[in-house]
């Protein structure tokens, strides 16, 4: 590395290291506590820089609204706080610090190959090193907090890793990276040493990924792999900026340890993303926004989280989850969800907080069908269960969004409900 970069890295560093702050979310211990932590319409989604707060789910919602009777009061207010997109995540486990990395889908009809020298296993990591560390980039953030005893607010900076997915600037990264939008400043290192400002142009907290985006040109970028072909066993290799930019661009390796994992909560429930790739290649605060890659270079995964109390715990977003919003970018410069016009909370968050039984314990509960909307012109009903999209499973708020972000404007899909003790397939055209 030359002088110049070295004193670039040094600049970078002294003016954004900060503490390298963790981000710990805990479980409110009552539905009260979460109702007066987050008041009634509140936002948990971020906002696009330069611009007024944007709600990110209008994937499933907008107003006007029809609801179950006798439940507007309460539902009302926990439709508020729970349809921010809050990704919660307590009880010894945590969000790893701001440090980006963004993987792209490689536009040509083949990723190149790597080339090693049979029965020598290290030059696997060489190889992958030298082909996926130049799309990585360090990303540093600067957030507003409110001080808890006097009211003022003072700046708190951060750090993650990114992946580069599109050589124009885009880059992918976890929405946790960039303060699900919230952020004042933000930076990216490149890989030659440069600095450069970015926009955050998409976030999605329940899914926790962001899109960013730099003002440069002919980019290095990522090659994506496909994350539903992984098997547990199979070597994995992470890149990222653990604990700051004195270690920036660090390989662990390892391998995948478990498929579809969720992480539950203080309170015992498993809201949120439900199927992270678990691996125990090394993560560490300031991985997160990073890739998880394989043996071809691909990347498979975006490391967002560790068990706190665990080593060898590390859980990553598969990037197939990504790969729709990531072509939307490249393809058109912007990221246009279908929208179903639905408000509701997870099934059992419903169940736990209403106290009423439901044919099924997962899910996305209905409790209001937008006018005018998809929902409401296929004859959605407040009470219906959503409970699959295209035969997949929905679970909760996540998943649904999640397969919900796999289709654009036209497409038509099959909703699976349940209504009372009966299942219903629904056919929509959005």
């Amino acid at each position: 590395m030359d002088q110049e970069r070295e004193n670039k890295k040094k600049t970078y560093q002294e003016k954004n290291q900060g503490s390298g702050t963790y981000y710990y979310y805990q479980t409110p211990s009552s539905t009260e506590d979460f109702l007066e932590d987050h008041p009634e319409g509140e936002k948990i989604t971020g906002k696009n820089q330069g611009e007024e707060p944007r709600d990110q789910t209008d994937t499933l919602k907008n107003k006007p609204t029809k609801t179950s009777k006798g439940k507007v009061g309460f539902l009302g207010v926990l439709l508020g706080v729970i349809l921010g997109g809050a990704l919660v995540f307590g009880g010894g486990v945590y969000l790893l610090p701001d440090f980006i990395d963004r993987a792209m889908p490689d536009m040509r009809e083949e990723s190149p190959s790597i080339s090693v020298e049979e029965g020598l296993d290290l030059n696997i990591y060489s190889a992958v090193a030298e082909q996926a560390m130049p799309s990585v980039v360090g990303i540093t953030t600067v957030t507003l907090e409110r001080d808890l005893f006097f009211g003022d607010l003072r700046e708190r900076p951060g750090l993650g890793t990114g992946v580069i997915v599109d050589e124009r600037g885009y880059i992918l990264t976890n929405s946790h990276v960039i303060g699900d939008g919230e952020v004042t400043e933000l930076m990216v290192l490149l890989h030659d040493g440069e600095e450069l400002p970015a926009e955050v142009l998409w976030n999605e907290a329940s899914l926790d990924l962001a899109i960013i985006k730099v003002d440069e040109e002919n980019l290095p970028t990522a090659n994506l792999g496909d994350s539903d072909d992984l098997l547990v066993g199979e070597i994995t290799i992470a890149i990222g900026n653990p604990m700051g930019l004195d270690f920036e661009r660090t390989l662990t390796q390892g391998v995948v340890s478990g498929l579809n994992r969720s992480i539950p909560t203080t309170g015992g429930s498993a809201e949120g993303i439900d199927n992270f790739i678990q691996t125990d290649a090394s993560i560490n605060p300031g991985n997160s926004g990073g890739p998880l890659l394989n043996t071809d270079a691909e990347v498979i995964g975006i490391n967002t989280a560790k068990l706190q109390n665990g080593e060898g715990l590390g859980f990553a977003i598969p990037i197939n989850t990504a790969k729709p919003i990531i072509e939307q970018f490249a393809e058109t410069g912007e990221f246009q969800p279908v929208y179903l016009g639905v408000q509701g909370l997870n099934a059992e968050v419903y169940q736990r907080s209403w106290g009423e039984e439901l044919p099924v314990d997962h899910g996305f509960y209905v409790a209001e069908v937008n006018l005018g909307s998809v929902a409401e012109e296929y004859d959605i009903e407040s009470g219906d269960v959503i409970v699959g999209v295209n035969g997949q499973e929905v679970r909760n708020r996540g998943t649904l969004i999640r397969e919900l972000y796999k289709l654009t404007p036209g497409d038509r899909a099959i909703i699976t409900i349940v209504r009372g003790e009966e299942e219903i397939d629904i056919e929509v055209v959005f």
